[in-house]
């Protein structure tokens, strides 16, 4: 059979993308669409009382004003995740498409439909709201807290959900004579995605059906809440997904697809076009969770857990969106990563007046493993361990079995991968150089394991759909609802159905471009999903094709079914490898014959019920002057294991921006609040800092390849997990340094002064 899977192949999409010639939507939309402009809240809290639009009406250009007031009272979800038919487990239908009840600084209250930018630009400023200010809160705990300002009357005292881990008997345990209590409080920021490509979407009507071309990571989710916002059967909707240019989790949530969509009801079917300003992505889409986790292990002397206990406190912003799930998923790594048989766990997600967050790069583990990892290396620092050794104790052993998602962990991969990046870094060596320095300028290096498991099986749906044909040349085309968003799955793909047909590489022909109208139904791109769960579909597509290919290769040959191959694109006869015909032979005669004409394809469902384990670490190096409060990163390596590498050349390039994000994560990034009136102070690219290549030294990514078992390549979570523990190895390397434990991120100057002159460095 033919190997493409394993080899690094250049991108399918790599010339498209490099030359300019990759249509993505806004390529795709007329010239002569109308334009909008949003009107956003002036306040963080209140309800919109009045809008004058008269003045902005005058302006020349403009076809028409919706205000709050006008919307259909349709409330719908925007998360991105599978439709439950159990109403429990359904997502928080808040949203309406304009809102009276501002709940955040910028919601939108307003659209401006015009026939160009600038008549919509300034009939937007002319747009005067008047409100009834409330007051507002800004932190999750004050949140939660008597008497703190309410945002939806259906959820008391602001809580979207609480949910608990007990394990084992934590009070009893921590009472054990001669423990040790290591506690601490560790903070995470809100942060945005700041992909290439803001979203944008556009919409117009046939008939009475809609068409809304989307830059979305999840074109069958959308169509639903488009239909559910509409009030409107799901199959009036056409949602197209052409290319896009990054999402990171913002774009798996129905952003403005809902809004555009009946925007095009409301006049004419007209073509109308939504494109977010960058300052708009930052406060209007999503942003990640600000979560604050609390800490405490009772550990006796000789290291091991008699008990461990955490508290997280996650920020949701005004609205729903991913919700609970995000804080869920990170408090579920903590008795797993380092089992305890004697655990106890409070999460709560709670809503505030900031922009809503919703799914970002690793749903939940870097802001986990920013808590989980900075306390175990203040553990290992009470107990006077080397941070490595002390994990290798503690750590998840070969064979632990998850009780609720049935993960195994079938390698001793923490180890592997620990070994890895100390030989990397020069872990030993430097441990010893790093010793004991007295000056203001000193280097440390510290390390960070994570924790991620793939896809959402069992909390949630996880199947995916795969159609092939076969072309009349013997080239194969596919199509699958697992969207590319830029991360490579495209390519991946290809690799995948090349082996599973038996064909090369260079005659699988993916069909990018996503149409609910005729792509296979698939829940989209998240969840590190696209290689594992899309790889299940395509293997069982693959065969059903490869087999009908032979069934009819039988007929032209005369040859016994059990002595056919398809291999590289050729018919061969297994007895002496004997090529029989070319499959660009078999599809002619297949399509044309006048005897038996037969259009070959095929098509199937799966779905997937496993999920897997993908672990790996990070080691850092860095260097901290500590009169002018800055870190600088001097050497960086990612150690993986994520099963098998399909495209080893497109693994490193994941790693290598997953990295990147972890970088700003742990050093630059922040989305900052003015306290006194809720409004975003820095949302834009050149007041939050994006980290860049000027703030990255060589990134080094390294694997360990062990093949998952329960894969049908062996492939598991590999997008996200790279951005999930650069941040706490960066963390644990200024400890290493300076000995001062830095517990809030990002470790920006004025965090770093304010911790020196606690410790008397300054």
């Amino acid at each position: 059979m033919s190997k493409s899977v394993g080899q690094s192949r250049v991108r399918v999409d790599a010339f498209d993308k490099a030359t300019g010639r990759a249509k993505y939507t806004d390529d795709l939309c007329d010239r002569g669409a109308l334009v909008t402009r949003l009107v956003h809240a002036t306040i963080a809290h209140g309800m919109v009382t009045a809008i004058d639009k008269a003045e902005a009406e005058a302006v020349p250009g403009v076809v028409r004003i919706f205000t709050c007031f006008d919307v259909p009272d349709y409330r719908f979800p925007t998360a991105g995740h599978p439709w439950s038919t159990d109403p429990h487990h359904q997502d928080v239908s808040d949203r309406l498409l304009l809102e009276k009840h501002v709940r955040y600084y910028g919601e939108d209250v307003a659209v401006v439909v015009a026939e160009n930018e600038v008549a919509a630009a300034q009939a937007a400023r002319l747009v005067k709201v008047s409100y009834e200010e409330y007051p507002f809160v800004l932190d999750a705990q004050k949140a939660m807290a008597p008497g703190a300002p309410q945002l939806h009357e259906e959820f008391p005292g602001n809580v979207l959900a609480h949910t608990q881990i007990r394990n084992g008997d934590y009070g009893a345990a921590s009472k054990e004579p001669g423990l040790i209590k290591v506690e601490g409080w560790y903070d995470t920021p809100t942060v945005q995605h700041c992909h290439i490509e803001n979203h944008i979407c556009a919409a117009h009507m046939e008939g009475d059906r809609i068409t809304v071309v989307s830059s979305t990571q999840i074109p069958h989710i959308v169509r639903r809440v488009c239909g559910q916002a509409l009030g409107i059967p799901w199959g009036k909707v056409r949602i197209v997904k052409p290319y896009i240019g990054g999402g990171f989790g913002n774009k798996q949530d129905a952003l403005y697809e809902p809004l555009c969509a009946w925007l095009t009801t409301q006049l004419g079917g007209r073509l109308v076009k939504i494109d977010c300003q960058r300052e708009e992505t930052f406060v209007n889409n999503r942003v990640r969770h600000a979560i604050r986790t609390h800490i405490i292990s009772w550990v006796r002397p000789d290291g091991s857990f008699a008990a461990r206990k955490i508290e997280c406190f996650s920020n949701q912003g005004a609205y729903a969106s991913h919700g609970h799930g995000v804080v869920a998923k990170g408090m579920g790594a903590f008795p797993q990563l380092y089992p305890c048989p004697n655990v106890e766990g409070d999460a709560w997600t709670v809503f505030t007046n900031k922009p809503a967050a919703g799914a970002m790069r690793g749903y939940g583990i870097p802001q986990a493993m920013w808590a989980g990892e900075a306390h175990m290396d203040d553990v290992a620092r009470v107990l006077g361990r080397d941070p490595v050794e002390y994990r290798r104790q503690v750590v998840m052993p070969q064979g632990y079995v998850d009780g609720f998602s049935k993960n195994e962990n079938y390698y001793d991969t923490f180890r592997q991968v620990m070994d890895k990046g100390m030989a990397a870094i020069g872990w030993e060596e430097k441990r010893k150089a790093y010793q004991n320095q007295t000056g203001p300028v000193r280097r440390g290096v510290g390390m960070a394991l994570f924790w991620y498991n793939t896809a959402v099986w069992p909390i949630s749906l996880e199947s995916s759909s795969c159609r092939m044909v076969l072309n009349q040349d013997g080239s194969v085309s596919v199509q699958t609802g697992e969207t590319e968003i830029g991360q490579g799955c495209d390519t991946a793909y290809s690799q995948m159905v090349a082996d599973a047909v038996g064909i090369p590489f260079r005659d699988v022909h993916v069909v990018s471009s996503q149409d609910t109208d005729v792509t296979p139904f698939g829940t989209g791109a998240y969840a590190s999903r696209q290689t594992y769960v899309g790889g299940f579909a395509l293997r069982q597509t693959g065969q059903l094709l490869r087999d009908r290919i032979l069934d009819y290769a039988q007929e032209l040959t005369r040859q016994a079914r059990a002595n056919l191959d398809l291999v590289d694109g050729v018919i061969v006869r297994l007895t002496d490898g004997r090529t029989l015909m070319t499959l660009g032979e078999l599809a002619t005669e297949a399509l044309y014959s006048l005897t038996h004409s037969q259009h070959i394809t095929a098509e199937s469902t799966y779905q997937i019920k496993n999920n897997a384990y993908s672990f790996g670490c990070s080691f850092a190096e860095v260097e901290v002057d500590i009169p002018m409060c800055q870190v600088k990163l001097l050497n960086i390596v990612n150690v993986h294991d994520c099963g098998a590498l399909v495209n080893p050349a497109l693994a490193e390039a994941q790693v290598h921006g997953g990295m990147s994000m972890g970088i700003g994560y742990g050093l630059s990034e922040q989305l900052l609040f003015d306290e006194k009136t809720g409004r975003p102070l820095n949302n834009n690219l050149l007041d939050y800092k994006l980290s860049t290549f000027m703030d990255h030294p060589t990134l080094q990514a390294q694997f360990v390849e062990n093949p998952e078992p329960t894969s049908p390549y062996g492939t598991k979570a590999l997008g996200e997990p790279p951005a999930c523990s650069p941040a706490p190895a960066i963390r644990n390397a200024v400890l290493n340094a300076t000995g001062v434990a830095v517990d809030a991120a990002p470790m920006t100057p004025h965090v770093l002064f304010a911790r020196f002159k606690e410790e008397g460095l300054l």
